[in-house]
């Protein structure tokens, strides 16, 4: 079976260099399809992760590698750093190799819409309540990973799937929606006062498709609990896959707005 070709590709929060990165699946998605434009929408690398305690298994090395391999072909690869990978926001305007550094860009899909791509991190201030607050969203995220990540080890001693444990867990936890509809109005915002019709990000590991006041607000969501990417087809559709999902079924179908299902967003 031929790779799927795809006119543009949007990856964030993969965050190489932290245990919880689901390397693997990233690779396979990778190697298993081709596409004209590769955005790298922040958190890539996890630098915040690698000072604390220094990790960088083969699998993630291979990432890079493939990463850079990308960027040597006729795909167009662009890095918007995050918040994770902060240290390379200071070179955003210059190219890397051949991948170009940008803290926000517009995607032009086929269909001529205007997105405006960022990390999200830009938003922080209009979602937390302050360093206190982010710091118990982050020690608590940290704690929904460890959950995560070992009621998944002993399901695939039982042959089990990948299930994302942490955003089941998420998805109770109070005031969640709240936070997260913060953070959509205010991506939104930033792209309503550009004159664009929507917003693509990733920053909080939640991918979702909405509009917000007429914005229509994409989330290609993480590499760390959903394996999930937004792909643009060749007529300028936005779909939003979990690569575990499709790796299995081979099935594309393309988003549909949600209400009332967002989950707890990481603050960090």
């Amino acid at each position: 079976m031929s790779k799927p070709h795809f006119r543009s590709v949007f990856i964030s929060d993969t965050h190489l260099g932290n245990k919880d990165c689901k390397a693997d699946f990233l690779l396979h998605f990778l190697n298993n399809m081709t596409c004209d434009k590769l955005y790298l929408v922040g958190d890539i690398v996890d630098m915040w992760s690698m000072s604390r305690q220094f990790m960088w298994p083969e699998s993630h090395n291979e990432v890079m590698h493939k990463l850079m391999k990308i960027s040597h072909t006729n795909t167009q690869v662009i890095f918007l750093p995050g918040n994770h990978d902060a240290p390379l926001q200071k070179y955003s305007g210059m190219q890397f190799g051949n991948i170009e550094i940008t803290r926000q860009c517009v995607h032009v899909t086929a269909q001529h819409k205007q997105y405006l791509v960022m990390h999200g991190d830009q938003c922080d201030g209009d979602v937390t309540l302050g360093k206190f607050h982010a710091w118990i969203g982050d020690k608590g995220y940290d704690l929904l990973l460890f959950a995560n990540r070992w009621y998944n080890y002993f399901k695939q001693l039982r042959n089990g799937q990948y299930w994302s444990l942490a955003g089941y867990i998420k998805k109770r936890i109070n005031g969640a929606n709240a936070a997260i509809a913060r953070y959509k109005k205010a991506t939104c915002k930033r792209a309503k006062v550009l004159q664009l019709d929507g917003v693509i990000c990733g920053h909080i590991h939640h991918p979702e498709s909405d509009y917000v006041d007429g914005m229509h607000y994409i989330n290609d969501g993480d590499w760390i609990e959903n394996c999930s990417v937004l792909v643009e087809d060749a007529s300028g559709e936005m779909i939003l896959l979990d690569w575990i999902d499709y790796s299995k079924e081979s099935t594309v179908s393309a988003i549909k707005p949600k209400q009332g299902t967002a989950s707890a967003p990481k603050v960090a």
